[in-house]
């Protein structure tokens, strides 16, 4: 299969040029890993911030999508709004944004584990969803965004750039704890993202998913990760909504509709951070139909019919928030 569309790691390349020219100017560190390999700290040491998360939205979106702050959300009390639109969502959320490379090393105190997105992983292509996406990508460099509070060891930028097939020194890994404001930033951007995951999952043929936009509110950071993650989450699943445009019968927009929003979810109605509690933190017992926008909005464009589901839910918001 040939390389289809621009290369995600190219484009993204030059963003991170932009990101590292203006690392002052976004309180982020920039410096060389033991290999060569370029390391942005955006907010675990260096203080990091709304921009810089924006900037590293986008970072992961591949340079095929544009992530806001817009101060038009419905809650009068969490009024800006994270928005992300692309051109190119099924590229640039599932082979570049979603966050399925897991990356981990060594045992016990000194272990490392994080979760990598980003254009890095269509190099690799490590993951079996990778079979399904007609993309192939080819460059000389590629980026990472670590949702972590320190930067990969040796051993797994050896791997990563193993995998992708490139020189360490030609590799870059941001990380932002989410505690962090950089961290929460990107983590909400992942609206249109996991959108985008739940029509993967629900069958829809992600050919035919040919533009998308989304948003949700912007969420406080905590300082207790889970209290921040469940937050970042909360912004999505009870305040989250995306609209997708699609081609092909208007039933079949209706039905997607219809299984995107998070209400469907067996673990909906309660903050995230509780909810992973209840599971005493095993992540992967929480329902995953739960990581979705609350409200839907598909457009079949061959028709011009669109079709509306879910609602967002400012209780929950409220509690969540603080």
């Amino acid at each position: 299969m040939s390389n289809i569309g621009p290369s995600i790691n190219t484009l993204t390349g030059h963003a991170v040029d932009r990101l590292i020219a203006d690392a002052a100017k976004l309180r982020v560190a920039v410096s060389k890993g033991e290999r060569g390999e370029t390391i942005i700290d955006a907010g675990k040491a260096a203080p990091g911030g709304i921009e810089a998360g924006l900037r590293i939205a986008e970072i992961c979106l591949g340079g095929l999508g544009t992530v806001e702050l817009a101060p038009n959300g419905p809650n009068p009390k969490w009024p800006f709004q994270i928005f992300v639109r692309s051109t190119d969502p099924v590229i640039a959320c599932l082979a570049s944004q979603y966050a399925g490379w897991a990356l981990s090393h060594g045992e016990g105190k000194t272990a490392f584990f994080a979760l990598g997105s980003g254009p890095g992983r269509a190099l690799a292509r490590k993951e079996p969803l990778f079979a399904e996406l007609d993309y192939h990508d080819h460059a000389e460099r590629a980026t990472l965004v670590l949702e972590s509070g320190k930067a990969p060891p040796p051993e797994i930028v050896d791997k990563v750039a193993r995998d992708c097939g490139v020189a360490t020194e030609n590799v870059a890994f941001i990380f932002a704890p989410t505690q962090s404001l950089a961290g929460s930033v990107q983590v909400v951007a992942r609206v249109l993202e996991v959108a985008l995951h739940k029509a993967h999952e629900s069958k829809f043929p992600l050919s035919r998913i040919v533009d998308g936009l989304a948003s949700a509110p912007l969420s406080p950071p905590h300082p207790d990760f889970i209290q921040a993650m469940g937050r970042t989450n909360d912004a999505i699943i009870y305040g989250g909504q995306a609209h997708l445009f699609v081609t092909g019968p208007a039933e079949d927009a209706k039905a997607l509709a219809q299984s995107l929003p998070s209400a469907g979810s067996r673990d909906y109605g309660r903050p995230f951070a509780d909810v992973f509690k209840a599971y005493k933190g095993d992540f992967y017992s929480i329902d995953p139909m739960l990581f979705s926008p609350a409200r839907a909005i598909v457009t079949a464009v061959d028709t011009g019919e669109t079709f509306h589901a879910g609602q967002i839910d400012q209780a929950l918001l409220d509690v969540s928030f603080g």
